[in-house]
């Protein structure tokens, strides 16, 4: 499993995933900070991350694409 946590949530969570043997990266490491959440759940789908967060608009994004990968924006 490899986890991408969103800006919301603290980078200190990289090294307690990583303490677990899971792979993880902070948003902030490999994309813009701004970014909006589509373009955050895009580069998850595109490489196959699992998104932690605590927003609660990824879900009404999974809804729109029905799990499907959206395109990268």
């Amino acid at each position: 499993m490899k986890v991408l946590i969103d800006m919301n949530q603290s980078p200190r969570w990289v090294g307690v995933l990583i303490d677990a043997s899971i792979e993880a990266t902070h948003w902030a490491t490999c994309g813009e900070k701004n970014a909006p959440d589509s373009g955050i759940m895009a580069y998850a789908g595109v490489n196959k991350y699992v998104v932690l967060t605590h927003g609660l608009d990824f879900g009404a994004i999974l809804a729109a694409t029905h799990g499907e990968k959206p395109s990268v924006v």
